[in-house]
């Protein structure tokens, strides 16, 4: 008989470690100044090009060269922290559409190591009131066809409100008196971990919440994007940037603004996108840096009038915050012959970009259609398996996770949202299915987030079923996206009615519109008997959008 130490050969398992499949970018990594504060990192090099033209006001025709916008903003920062005693790791909030003040403001506060917070100001006061209580804002920056919209909140709360522009309302500060201040800007330490930033973001799934972006994270962004002897996305100061996406998105306040400010280059500024403008400044100015979204890319490609303007300046055309489909890069680039298309990918909390089209490189490469790129520069990406949490080699899906110096902080007083957010090894988990090709292209599929993307605004279902549920007509409801040729996503509901009730889908509009933004509003309704959940309660959105896909005949 043996002893108790005896074993048989089967019953020794061994242990199988799980290999980490980690992919980097195919360009290598490069020095990344991110211990210096943004503003002292966007304005570096500007003794090389102090004197050339750094914004140029679309509508006006007006510019700045790079010395009088550095000078300018801080003066800007001077103004808010001795004329409205804004201090260090205060917040305030740009409530405004492209312009210069913009740019001008969140520098400023740069400088004073106060945190901008970009919201949209086309959305309601309710959704406004929202950001500013949740981000404690001590001042509204916005303009006067804005300005009552939040004129009550800032009276009720002793919330400073800046009117950029002549206004006959009474009760705020003129943005000009604050460029009267001469003291020189306060001697502020700023750590490389302090909040610059604050969008908001719905992040994988729920309500929108803040993304703190600190000084480290968006100077690293930055520099992988457009730094080192072969930039990722070759900018440079002969270039002419187009800023027609809105600033307050971290695409283009990161992308375009920020990347321009590195490298010198002129960034012209658009309120607002409007298809003929457009190309009369592409043509007036030889723009020659177009970023944009599918939708914008879509007018170019479907307007009869492109053939009468002079667009052979552009020399890239990039696209990003919703994919771009093989057929619309094909009809662009027949538009736009001398122009290189690609794409690029990247979610708020990842700061913003996680992969770009190497088509853009100093030293292009080719890239597949469909593609958003390789992961950038001095970071690293895995794909998880959503099920067992292991990591997958090439060509397999799962979820796409990014780790480096650039993600967020962390959601602002959200603990538990940044904990299932970023796991403890800091890999910081997107909701997006995709795959890492032979090539180490990058393909995204699916979506695990619930998140609506109408033309690269961000829809969050749950505030849209927060509303409709409060409605004492409507028992349940449930939004998903379907698919649309225009905005990429649209939201919309399927609503179960109160016994008894007789609501349409135009009250149902209507309702929802009057307390959200236009890119929230509802599509369409399709009245159901019950909303499809899993016992947890928890929606089962593939369901509905199944039945859409099938389609479904409305009672």
């Amino acid at each position: 008989m043996g002893s108790l130490q005896e074993t048989t050969h089967d019953e020794i398992l061994p242990i199988v470690e799980q290999k980490e499949y980690i992919f980097k970018s195919k360009l290598p990594d490069i020095y990344i100044p991110n211990h210096i504060p943004l503003h002292t990192y966007c304005f570096e090099n500007v003794h090389d090009h102090g004197c050339r033209p750094c914004i140029i006001d679309g509508p006006t025709g007006r510019e700045w060269t790079y010395d009088e916008v550095e000078q300018t903003s801080k003066r800007v920062g001077a103004g808010f922290y001795h004329k409205l005693g804004l201090q260090k790791g205060q917040v305030i909030m740009l409530l405004l559409q492209n312009c210069p003040e913009f740019v001008f403001s969140f520098l400023g506060a740069s400088f004073i190591g106060a945190i901008s917070t970009t919201a949209n100001p086309f959305c309601t006061p309710t959704e406004i009131e929202k950001q500013a209580r949740a981000s404690k804002a001590r001042a509204i920056l916005t303009q006067s066809a804005f300005a009552e919209k939040v004129k009550p909140f800032c009276e009720q709360n002793n919330i400073h409100l800046i009117i950029i522009d002549p206004s006959t309302s009474s009760n705020h500060t003129s943005y000009w008196n604050l460029l009267e201040d001469k003291n020189d800007l306060p001697k502020i330490e700023i750590v490389p971990n302090d909040v610059v930033a604050l969008p908001y973001s719905s992040g994988t799934t729920g309500l929108p919440k803040g993304v703190m972006l600190t000084h480290k994270s968006l100077v690293t962004s930055v520099a992988q994007q457009v730094d080192g002897e072969n930039p990722n996305l070759y900018f440079n100061n002969e270039d002419v940037i187009l800023c027609v996406l809105p600033l307050f998105h971290i695409y283009s306040l990161n992308s375009v603004l920020l990347c321009g400010l590195r490298v010198g280059a002129a960034i012209l500024i658009m309120p607002k996108f409007e298809i003929n403008m457009l190309m009369e400044l592409v043509q007036k100015y030889k723009v020659t840096i177009a970023p944009f979204v599918p939708p914008i890319v879509l007018a170019i490609a479907k307007n009869p009038d492109v053939d009468k303007y002079d667009l052979s300046s552009v020399r890239v055309v990039l696209s990003g915050a919703a994919p771009m489909g093989k057929d619309l890069e094909d009809a662009v680039r027949a538009k736009l012959p001398n122009a290189k298309l690609g794409q690029g990918y990247g979610m708020t909390e990842a700061g913003p970009v996680l992969a770009m089209c190497l088509a853009f490189a100093k030293e292009p490469m080719e890239v597949k259609s469909g593609s958003c790129g390789t992961v950038v520069r001095n970071a690293e990406l895995k794909i998880v398996d959503p099920e067992t949490g292991f990591s997958l080699p090439r060509n397999k899906p799962g979820e796409i996770c990014i780790r480096g110096c650039q993600i967020m902080k962390g959601y602002l007083n959200d603990p538990e949202a940044t904990f299932n957010t970023i796991d403890k090894e800091g890999w910081l988990h997107t909701g997006d299915i995709g795959f890492v090709d032979d090539d180490d292209e990058i393909f995204i599929v699916d979506r695990l987030k619930e998140l609506i993307k109408y033309k690269g605004f961000q829809v969050a279902p749950a505030e849209l079923e927060g509303m409709l549920i409060n409605h004492p007509s409507i028992h349940d409801a449930a939004v998903v996206a379907m698919q649309d040729e225009t905005a990429g996503e649209v939201p919309v509901a399927f609503v179960v009615r109160s016994n008894g009730s007789q609501i349409t889908e135009d009250d149902v509009k209507q309702y929802v519109s009057k307390q959200v933004v236009f890119y929230k509003r509802i599509n369409r309704v399709f009245f159901v008997d019950s909303i499809p959940k899993l016992p947890s309660g928890k929606i089962l959105r593939k369901e509905l959008r199944a039945r859409l896909t099938n389609g479904i005949s409305n009672k």
